[in-house]
């Protein structure tokens, strides 16, 4: 697992740390409503693979994020839950997502333009 060999220069590098990557900020929202199975993580979170999954988990677990709870019956069950330290830093996703849903329709706009080998520049055309 990746850990920060340095002192952090600010919060938000200790932050973007813990959440970085591309499926945990995901993974957090997916557990904002409370406890989730392996399998309803896998469903939440559209394109993740099972071992991104784990390993994923694995690395929140490991900064006290996420609670793994094992249940020792046959067949096995295992549910996932945001710690009270998840919880926080999931309060503080709340303006991000907001932002991002605020600015969805400009951001499609821009990445379609780009795609299409446009410019938004009005002086390169």
């Amino acid at each position: 697992m990746r850990r920060q060999q340095r002192p952090y220069s600010c919060g938000i590098d200790a932050t973007i740390d813990v959440i970085g990557g591309k499926w945990k900020v995901l993974i957090l929202w997916a557990l904002h409503t409370g406890e989730q199975r392996f399998g309803d993580l896998k469903r939440l979170v559209p394109g993740i693979s099972e071992k991104m999954l784990i390993q994923q988990l694995r690395e929140l677990e490991a900064d006290a994020i996420v609670h793994r709870e094992v249940y020792h019956q046959v067949p096995p069950k295992v549910e996932y839950s945001l710690t009270e330290l998840g919880v926080s830093l999931n309060r503080s996703l709340e303006p991000l997502g907001a932002w991002g849903a605020e600015h969805m329709d400009h951001i499609v706009a821009v990445r379609e333009v780009e795609a299409n080998g446009d410019s938004l520049d009005p002086s390169s055309r």
